[in-house]
């Protein structure tokens, strides 16, 4: 038969590129000779090679890190709070939303940080939260009256994407509005413009990098997801449907300016930071049962929505699911199957609970005032259904192997591109003048507009934020935390970001990336490389004459400066 139109739209976001890595997992052939692995192939030898120190890498919303026995306070059962000693281990994610903030800054800044807080509070069964990081790549701010000597010939873009200035002016507050309101300190990032011809090209950032991560705990025992028994009851937790970021999967996916306008504006989600903090409660008061907690397993509502989620959610605890589609909260009324089915409403996870705990997770969501829902149950067989009792029919009908199951492979035949960068022209520039131009650049010049707007010290785990020294001038290196209240054991994580070099060398770029992280990691007391993991964060304008090879020297390069290092990346997005 035909598929349904809810099938196909759930079949384009779950086979997207931002759902399935398909470049990275593709085959290669450059310049003619086939390459023996893939990008991910490259990645995963750092993990191989040195294993010691990570829990969880590659297959979770977050990788986890060995971490230490930590006197831990929290809240018991019956109301009273209490210290106890548990074998506590670190969450580490950084992830991108670039299309969102190019569309829509504050809404796509916003989500894209509430979206990597529950990545990390969905890891494994259940875990917590601790401190984020962000930042922004943009071209020329070009801020009028204000015009500075290198910004020159302006570039144009599509109408629907917002300038660099009001993305600057606005994404930040999205992201820090979003730590601020759900109570997450934010403790590092970065800020970089550029937009430059080279070789007869303007490169720039139009399309904005958007990164957005953080670090969290998670209980030694909570770190694996459970398989579920036949029966088990499917939930969704947090804030209804509405006709909000439909397709983003899709469109996040494609070249800015492809898509139509109107299918652009409607992948923007938009954020309710209080709503996941009261979700993020019940996910606590969950973890805090120790060895009782009700989580059989749990996934953040993201790309796709509940058509993604759900299915990985059943997929993942080796069953089949059936849901009735009207059992989905929705705020709006006259959403059709495909919208209720696929749209990206925030703030909302689905979590697998025994039938015989319900009461008492009701009892929780209640008290917290979360809105909960059950939608369907696990099921045998490797399929999934879901009824509609308004049109009494069943808009998706399928093999979970047709939705999640391997993708034909992809094989990338490409070319190297000669580099040809300019030489550098310094005529008729005083010392003075250059001076005051690398001070004036924004990637240079004083970071305080986006520290100052953030909440740096919420939940007193913060050991070092960004300002330092007396006057609390300087930006630090690095961010600390606390493990606990009770130690002074914690982590250390720090950024480091060097893309323009890849105009020059793109090797060069990669491993100078890990070098400016490192570096800035030795501000705090790490006893040896093997304690640092990385987070690799890829971008590239795939198709591009050269950037593809680009690219996989780029890998190549990292994963051999990983490995001789001794240094492993367990996690990252592409």
């Amino acid at each position: 038969r035909n598929p349904t139109d809810v099938e196909l739209m759930m079949f384009a976001q779950a086979n997207s590129e931002h759902c399935r890595h398909k470049i990275f997992n593709a085959s290669w052939v450059i310049d003619g000779k086939a390459e023996e692995k893939s990008l991910f192939g490259m990645i995963r030898d750092t993990h191989a090679a040195h294993p010691a120190g990570t829990v969880v890498a590659y297959s979770d919303n977050s990788s986890v890190i060995e971490g230490a026995q930590i006197e831990r306070f929290y809240p018991r059962a019956d109301g009273s709070y209490a210290y106890s000693s548990e074998l506590t281990h670190v969450l580490m994610k950084v992830e991108t939303h670039n299309h969102p903030t190019a569309i829509s800054p504050f809404a796509g800044a916003a989500t894209g940080s509430g979206g990597e807080i529950r990545d990390e509070g969905a890891t494994g069964t259940g875990s917590k939260p601790k401190a984020g990081l962000c930042g922004f790549s943009v071209s020329n701010l070009a801020i009028p009256g204000a015009i500075q000597a290198w910004e020159t010939d302006a570039y144009g873009k599509p109408e629907r994407i917002v300038s660099p200035l009001a993305i600057m002016l606005e994404g930040p507050i999205g992201a820090a509005a979003f730590n601020n309101e759900f109570g997450r300190p934010n403790l590092a990032g970065y800020f970089r413009t550029f937009e430059e011809t080279v070789a007869g090209q303007r490169r720039g950032y139009h399309k904005p990098i958007m990164l957005a991560g953080g670090v969290g705990s998670i209980r030694d025992d909570h770190v694996n997801k459970h398989m579920l028994p036949t029966g088990t009851l499917l939930i969704q937790l947090g804030g209804p449907g509405m006709l909000i970021g439909l397709g983003g999967g899709a469109a996040s996916s494609m070249d800015t300016g492809s898509n139509a306008a109107n299918l652009d504006f409607d992948s923007v989600q938009r954020g309710n930071p209080e709503m996941e903090r009261r979700a993020q409660e019940v996910i606590d008061r969950c973890w805090q049962l120790g060895d009782n907690n009700p989580i059989l397993s749990i996934h953040d509502v993201g790309a796709g929505g509940l058509s993604n989620a759900l299915p990985e959610l059943v997929h993942g605890g080796g069953k089949g699911g059936r849901f009735e589609l009207r059992a989905v909260p929705s705020e709006e009324s006259g959403m059709s199957p495909r919208e209720i089915w696929c749209n990206e409403a925030q703030e909302r996870y689905v979590l697998a609970i025994p039938p015989a705990r319900i009461g008492e997770f009701k009892a929780m969501c209640e008290r917290e005032r979360c809105p909960f829902a059950v939608l369907g149950e696990a099921v045998e067989d490797n399929h999934l259904l879901v009824t509609d009792g308004h049109f009494q029919n069943a808009p998706v009908d399928i093999s979970l192997d047709v939705i999640l199951g391997k993708p034909p492979k992809m094989t990338r035949d490409v070319a190297h591109q000669p580099a040809m960068p300019a030489p550098l022209v310094l005529d008729g520039i005083e010392l003075k003048e250059a001076a005051y131009r690398v001070l004036a650049l924004p990637g240079v010049a004083s970071k305080m507009f986006l520290i100052s707007i953030g909440d740096r010290t919420v939940g007193g785990l913060t050991a070092r934020d960004q300002c330092v020294g007396p006057w609390q001038v300087p930006v630090a290196d690095c961010a600390i935390t606390l493990a606990g209240y009770q130690t002074t054991q914690g982590e250390a994580f720090a950024i480091g970001e060097k893309a323009p070099l890849a105009l020059i060398d793109a090797p060069a770029s990669g491993r100078m990336a890990i070098v400016e992280a490192l570096t800035n990691l030795a501000a705090a007391r790490v006893d040896g490389l093997g304690q640092v993991k990385l987070s690799a964060n890829w971008m590239a304008p795939a198709g591009h004459p050269g950037e593809d090879a680009a690219l996989f020297d780029t890998v190549a390069a990292v994963s051999n400066y990983c490995q001789a290092l001794g240094v492993s990346i367990p996690v990252g997005k592409d």
